[in-house]
């Protein structure tokens, strides 16, 4: 049976098809993304002429070592396709994203491209938001505690991030609250009244952005399409 991480390459491998000469991509990060990063990376190496915006100190330095040519939003406001994981994924292809620490970038790249794919193994799906994993919410290091408290008022369990003992710098020098609300009958009710708590910068609830899922199964991979009403 295809462990996690194989799931995880299969469905990047996928998203290899999205990806066109003269394209310029949004990279994302994380382990499944780092898999789309050696696909582009052969792609490049075979002669497609393709760029790429990561979403990430980390994923620029992988795409630096694995020879991808990189530019930037300000040379590229408008990228032609997104590529990037996902911690959750709902019927409706809504996400959580951010437990890679990445939220904010990854949210500006994806809605700066004309289609964004998302690639994941199966254990990602699930009934509703919040199923397994926690909403990250990178605030402001000013007032941290009170955004916590506002979440918790929300019904909120809300954790500092970690590592290492010391409190998780983003690349943006912000913190993260992980907050968990159990699964969300309404996400965006959830993320209205995130995005309304003075010093939070942004969070990992990325609703009606994906255009198409890529889900690794140990028999293959399952293609999700989103529906957009009219």
């Amino acid at each position: 049976m295809a462990s996690p991480d194989e799931q995880k390459r299969r469905a990047a491998e996928a998203a290899l098809k999205y990806v066109k000469p003269g394209m310029v991509l949004g990279l994302g990060t994380g382990s499944t993304a780092r898999h789309f990063l050696e696909g582009v990376a052969r792609l490049a190496h075979e002669g497609v002429d393709l760029r790429g915006v990561p979403t990430s100190f980390a994923t620029a330095e992988a795409a630096k070592q694995l020879g991808i040519p990189l530019t930037s939003l300000e040379e590229h406001p408008r990228l032609d396709l997104c590529v990037d994981g996902a911690d959750e994924v709902d019927p409706k292809l809504n996400l959580i994203k951010g437990l890679g620490g990445a939220l904010f970038r990854e949210k500006i790249v994806a809605a700066a491209s004309k289609r964004f794919v998302v690639i994941v193994d199966e254990s990602k799906l699930v009934p509703r938001l919040g199923t397994r994993a926690p909403v990250p919410v990178e605030v402001h290091p000013f007032g941290w505690r009170t955004a916590a408290k506002a979440l918790e008022d929300l019904g909120a369990k809300a954790e500092l991030r970690r590592r290492g003992g010391q409190a998780y710098r983003t690349d943006n020098e912000n913190h993260i609250l992980d907050a968990r609300f159990g699964p969300m009958k309404s996400p965006a009710k959830v993320a209205a009244a995130i995005d309304a708590i003075p010093g939070v910068i942004g969070h990992g609830l990325f609703l009606g952005m994906a255009d198409v899922v890529l889900a690794g199964t140990p028999k293959g991979v399952r293609t999700l399409r989103a529906t957009r009403s009219p």
